[in-house]
């Protein structure tokens, strides 16, 4: 990938004439501006912060087809979900996985009468699900699965087995429904591999973080440099506004008013607790709560577990912080499904909120569509080109979401569409191994690394760990002194070659470094050396880039008694 400063620079003598301007790189925008480079459309996707770094960086970092949609009636959606999970599981392996749901219940005949009403749309708001309506509704799940089918299908697991697997369950838990949905191991990541691959596919393509949109002056739409304040402006044949939570305030400034976007709020928690990843049993737990919501708990690694999520109404697309409240909240709904299972506030090593693009609505926020639709707003005076606006947009769904903007955008502009993104692989998915544990001892002996290293950058980067050992110079990795699961050397090339403008971009989303709770003040001050050696920057930059991820670790992921 080319550098940010080359892409400004192209952008500040002309050389980027971009047919599309695509606002947000979330991964409905980033979708879409892979779908219209592979159709040689040009367009410049530009965003505020960096590749996935808002609500695309807050997920449960889940792949999944929407098991609770159903209840609602929304088959259209669980049947798409669950068919382009299926299609990520097999287009990206090294960061999508599969992961085996089990679902506690209570009792046998809860909401039946109920769900069937608020089916029909008779009732609105959430309620109680026995195990005969989750049975229903995985049967319907299996159905929608059976088209690029890479799991098992959903079964009723038995008592005996259940409570000798998983003994912290409540008492109370008469039965336990299992299937099978998937992990994203990375969502950061898929972003960045997204992007490069559309920019390697449309010379005429390129994506410029922390660059926001400023105003507009007839056809001109003026960029701001969020770093600099540099202006540069383009003039645009179509605007595509995936900016999320705040694609309202986007469209105004293109003199749209109309409100779109009715935003929730979820909070979730890592906690490194050895023993409630040991009673998950390898299993993500999905819960229905007292107050009717659903929460979930899974194992990350063999340390960690994220916990989650919460589902508050919201108008402020900047209210990312979990609270307090959020915080007691997840401990009391877990300590419902799992008594025994003691919690603590100093065992939480990382949180995090996003904002939900949720359409608009006075309905029970758990009640309101997560489907996705798309505004056309046509060319009015002073504005010559059409704006799209997406409103709500999943991760599971992103690249159906992004074929069906990018095919009114060509529609618009009178092109074909040359090729279609389902079944093409991304980054570090492409050549798949037959033989994932040979591939790995390939990579140790070709490379003179140690298996469990091998292991470590094939879970990483998928096929793509090959090109990043054949880059080190030199030959042999140097391990950073706070982090030794990174190497000198994996940093520098991801400061180089992953469009890297803040060290915030490695902590955060290039690396998993943050999520597990490995950002000590010691850590970010190496990783700012060697990603400030590899950028070029001064010490004083250096400095800077410091103390800003130490405070926004700080305060925006509360990182409880950190030691700074």
């Amino acid at each position: 990938m080319q550098s940010r400063d080359a892409i400004l620079a192209a952008l500040r003598s002309g050389q980027i004439a971009p047919e599309v301007l695509i606002i947000g790189a979330g991964i409905n925008g980033v979708g879409v501006f892979r779908d219209l480079a592979l159709q040689g459309v040009p367009s410049l996707l530009v965003d505020m912060g960096d590749i996935c770094s808002a609500t695309s960086a807050a997920s449960s970092r889940l792949i999944h087809g929407g098991l609770r949609y159903l209840e609602i009636g929304e088959f259209s959606l669980v049947r798409e979900s669950v068919e382009e999970r299926n299609r990520l599981l097999l287009d990206a392996p090294h960061l999508v996985r599969p992961i085996r749901v089990r679902v506690p219940i209570a009792d046998q005949f809860s909401g039946a009468l109920a769900s069937i009403g608020r089916f029909f749309g008779w009732i609105q708001t959430p309620g109680p699900k026995g195990a005969l309506v989750v049975a229903l509704g995985l049967r319907l799940y299996d159905l929608f699965n059976r088209r690029d089918q890479t799991m098992p299908n959903h079964r009723m697991v038995p008592r005996r087995e259940f409570r000798a697997e998983m003994p912290a369950l409540a008492p109370a838990t008469r039965y336990v429904a299992e299937y099978y949905d998937a992990r994203l191991t990375a969502p950061e990541r898929l972003g960045i591999e997204l992007v490069a691959q559309a920019e390697a596919a449309c010379p005429g393509a390129a994506a410029a973080t922390y660059l926001r949109v400023a105003g507009r002056e007839g056809g001109q739409v003026e960029l701001e440099d969020v770093l600099s304040g540099e202006r540069f402006s383009v003039t645009p044949r179509l605007v595509v506004n995936c900016a999320g939570a705040r694609v309202d305030e986007v469209d105004g400034r293109f003199g749209i008013g109309e409100r779109l976007i009715g935003g929730t709020k979820g909070s979730h928690l890592v906690l490194r607790n050895r023993a409630l990843v040991e009673s998950l049993a390898g299993c993500m737990i999905y819960f229905e709560t007292p107050d009717h919501r659903i929460c979930l708990a899974y194992p990350l690694d063999d340390n960690h577990a994220l916990v989650g999520t919460t589902d508050l109404r919201t108008d402020d697309p900047g209210d990312t912080v979990c609270s307090d409240a959020e915080i007691d909240y997840l401990f009391e709904v877990m300590a419902l499904v799992m008594p025994s299972m003691r919690l603590a506030r100093e065992e939480i090593v990382h949180t995090y909120a996003g904002i939900r693009p949720l359409p608009a609505s006075e309905g029970v926020a758990g009640a309101i569509s997560r489907d996705h639709s798309i505004r056309v707003f046509p060319p009015e005076a002073g504005r010559p080109f059409p704006v799209l606006s997406l409103v709500g947009g999943k991760w599971t769904t992103f690249r159906a979401c992004a074929e069906q903007i990018a095919d009114q955008v060509l529609e618009h502009l009178g092109r074909p569409r040359q090729r279609g993104t389902a079944g093409l692989a991304i980054g570090g998915g492409a050549d798949w191994p037959r033989d994932v544990e040979r591939h790995i001892a390939g990579l140790a002996n070709r490379f003179g690394i140690t298996p469990a290293r091998a292991q470590v950058l094939f879970e990483r980067y998928g096929t793509a760990a090959a090109a990043r050992l054949e880059g080190i110079v030199p030959a042999v990795e140097i391990p950073l002194t706070t982090l030794p699961d990174y190497s000198y050397q994996e940093i520098t090339a991801i400061a180089r070659e992953e469009r890297v403008v803040r060290l915030e971009d490695i902590v955060l989303r290039r690396t998993q470094i943050a999520l597990l709770g490995q950002a000590s003040h010691a850590a970010i001050a190496e990783l700012g050396a060697v990603a400030g050696a590899a950028l070029g920057w001064s010490q004083a930059r250096i400095a800077e880039e410091v103390v800003a991820t130490d405070a926004l670790i700080a305060t925006r992921h509360s990182l409880p008694e950190r030691t700074l």
